[in-house]
C-alpha cells in the first residue's frame, strides 16, 4: 500500500483538550483500520508541527478521506503528502525520460 506522511498542528480546541489526545489517537487508528488503511507510526515533535503520522492507505482517495474526516473534528490542522519509499524512488529515477 502507498505510504502517506501527515503533518499535524493542534488547533486551540485540540490543545485545550490535549489530555484527551491519546483517546483521539486511538479513535484515529480505528478510523484508519475501518477504511482499510493503517496508521503505522505517530510522533509528537518539536518545531513548526506538533505531530507526525506515517500511514498506509490503499489509495490517495482513502488517504484524503481520512485526513478530511479527522481534520473535521477540529482538533488538528492536517497536511498529508504521498511518501515514496527508497525502492519507489529508485524506480522513478531509473525510469526518467531523456530530455533534450
Amino acid at each position: 500500500m502507498p505510504t502517506y506522511l501527515t503533518l499535524l498542528r493542534f488547533t486551540q480546541k485540540g490543545i485545550e483538550g490535549i489530555k484527551e489526545g491519546p483517546a483521539r489517537l486511538d479513535a484515529a487508528k480505528e478510523a484508519y483500520r475501518s477504511a482499510g488503511a493503517k496508521l503505522r507510526e505517530f510522533y509528537l515533535v518539536t518545531g513548526k508541527y506538533d505531530a507526525v503520522v506515517l500511514a498506509e492507505a490503499p489509495d490517495d482517495e482513502t488517504a484524503v478521506k481520512l485526513s478530511l474526516a479527522l481534520g473535521a473534528k477540529g482538533n488538528v490542522r492536517i497536511e498529508t503528502s504521498r511518501a515514496f519509499t527508497e525502492e519507489e524512488y529508485r524506480r522513478i529515477v531509473a525510469g526518467l525520460p531523456k530530455v533534450k
